[in-house]
């Protein structure tokens, strides 16, 4: 499975720098980025493989919110590319809290994007079903 990941947050003026890094790095395990500019805007964007997503999975199943987790992730397959947001603050402490693109998170969202030849297998294997709280893979 060739597997393509996307992970970028804004960097809003008003934000330590650093803290945003550790907030992306809680959730993606890696310490890597490269900060690019559009426009006027900031952002830290990590590129690469499944193993920015090693870090998350674990997340997933150490809090329990597999279930939860799944349910929000199916619902953002667009053909090859899954789009899902995490709330940054809550990242900055090493937890995981999906939220929307904008609104739910004031400084802005931690963005995933994921492109797959079969998102459905990754889904599995990031989420995967349970059976009495217990992941079934």
């Amino acid at each position: 499975m060739k597997v393509k990941v996307s992970v970028q947050s804004e960097l809003n003026p008003t934000e330590d720098e650093s803290k945003v890094i550790d907030a992306v790095s809680n959730i993606t395990g890696s310490r890597g980025y490269t900060k690019t500019i559009r426009g006027k805007k900031s952002y830290i964007v990590q590129e690469g493989d499944e193993t920015l997503l090693l870090r998350l999975r674990s997340l997933l199943r150490s809090e329990r919110i597999l279930d939860a987790a799944r349910k929000i992730i199916m619902r953002s397959v667009e053909d090859d590319t899954i789009n899902f947001c995490i709330n940054k603050q809550v990242a900055y402490v090493g937890h995981v809290s999906f939220c929307r693109q904008s609104g739910e998170s004031p400084l802005g969202p931690i963005s995933f994007s994921i492109t797959t030849d079969n998102p459905n297998e990754l889904i599995d294997w990031l989420a995967a079903r349970t059976i009495d709280g217990f992941p079934v893979e």
